[in-house]
């Protein structure tokens, strides 16, 4: 059972980190949803396939999300305590910096399991559903829209105009269709009404007009037929589309879960070359890093969230996200490298993780085991000798300018 300082802890730290997944989440796919829609309309397909494709892109965005949440979570929460005094009144009453890691931790653990789901097997299947929507939007497997007042090709020769399109395209007005065969045969309809209908054959739909005239002609014929028709079928045979690939094809490993890419990687399975399994082992290790890494993000949150006394400089917050930006870019530098046989994969990726844990646990030790200790003093007084130094700098560079314009 939680103790009640666990349960505030657990309520400090809910806040900010489901409020920075969400606002992470919605910004990210309001920027994409933009995009998408214009793909959409410009590819002529339904606009519902935007939400789907922008559900499969959720499990993405939730894996660049996680960490920062659970960092910006922790972190917040450590600095409100810190902040309001509450955080020397609890280290006043034998609370160590030790024993206030136990709910920071529950939640890496949950998140770090959650991360394990997501990036090993959640991630591959919705990065190719959203793949094979975007192909099928591309081939029109997923249906065109038709513009209204426009001629649209509907099919090989086949050719249909609508005046009036309503209930969602179910019930067509003023409608033009013309079709030419392969030996010179013509059929033009007009009709005053229409909607399209699924046939058994699934390469062909049929398009049932009422009331409207319909002129057949033939290089044979005299002059051309003529009918009027209270109500008519008319087949239309529909394009041949091509299937989309299997998951994992053209060594996209990115589609791969966990145990396929070890398969692959490892046990040699399937027809790939020695590069090919360099990078499934490179995006394997990568994988298992960001899952790992989620478990040292409380060191770090903890360790910058405390400012110095008499301070409410917000610095060990930029610093916490540039520390895991800067590691996240060297993760994946690591993992271009290692794909690409210019760096031992294990070496390369897990050094990398090994160096960020051990200086997240070093920030954290000095902050819990040393008097008067404080990362975001050190931090501070770093980044004051460097401003230092830039401003030497551009006054040195300001008066060689002046002096070489004078002369």
């Amino acid at each position: 059972m939680l103790a009640r300082f666990d349960r505030y802890m657990a309520r400090l730290i809910a806040v900010p980190l489901f409020a920075t997944l969400m606002i992470a989440a919605m910004l990210l796919l309001l920027e994409k949803m933009l995009k998408l829609f214009d793909f959409v309309v410009n590819e002529g397909g339904p606009a519902s396939v935007v939400w789907r494709m922008l559900g499969n892109l959720i499990p993405q965005y939730l894996g660049l999300g996680i960490p920062v949440g659970l960092l910006l979570g922790i972190l917040l929460a450590f600095r409100g305590l810190a902040l309001s005094s509450e955080l020397d009144a609890m280290r006043a009453v034998g609370i160590s910096y030790m024993r206030m890691l136990r709910v920071p931790y529950m939640y890496a653990l949950l998140l770090g399991l959650l991360t394990l789901i997501i990036v090993g097997f959640i991630q591959p299947i919705s990065r190719y559903a959203y793949e094979g929507l975007e192909f099928e939007l591309r081939s029109g497997a997923l249906g065109a829209t038709i513009d209204v007042g426009e001629f649209v090709q509907v099919a090989r020769n086949t050719t249909l105009r609508v005046e009036e399109s309503r209930s969602q395209g179910r019930d067509l007005r003023g409608i033009f269709v013309s079709g030419r065969s392969g030996d010179g045969k013509t059929v033009s309809v007009t009709a005053a009404r229409g909607t399209f209908l699924a046939t058994d054959d699934p390469d062909v739909i049929l398009l049932r007009l009422t009331d409207g005239t319909l002129v057949h002609d033939a290089p044979g014929y005299r002059q051309p037929r003529v009918l009027s028709f209270r109500m008519h079928d008319l087949p239309i045979d529909l394009p041949q589309i091509e299937l989309f690939r299997i998951r994992g094809a053209q060594a996209d490993d990115n589609e791969l879960t966990l145990p396929e890419l070890y398969r692959v990687g490892y046990l040699g399975q399937g027809a790939a070359t020695e590069e090919s399994r360099n990078a499934v082992r490179a995006n394997l290790h990568r994988r298992l890093v960001q899952v790992f890494a989620v478990l040292v993000i409380p060191l770090l949150a903890v360790a910058l969230a405390v400012p110095p006394k008499r301070s409410t400089s917000a610095v060990g917050v930029f610093a916490a996200l540039t520390i895991l930006i800067v590691y996240n870019e060297i993760s994946e530098a690591a993992e271009r490298a290692g794909a690409a046989g210019k760096a031992d994969i294990i070496l390369s990726q897990w050094g990398s993780f090994i160096a960020f844990s051990l200086l997240c646990a070093w920030f954290f030790h000095v902050l819990a085991n040393v008097p008067g200790g404080q990362p975001i003093a050190v931090i501070e007084r770093g980044a004051g000798i460097a401003a230092k130094w830039v401003v030497s700098l551009w006054r040195l560079l300001r008066r060689r300018f002046g002096k070489a314009q004078a002369a």
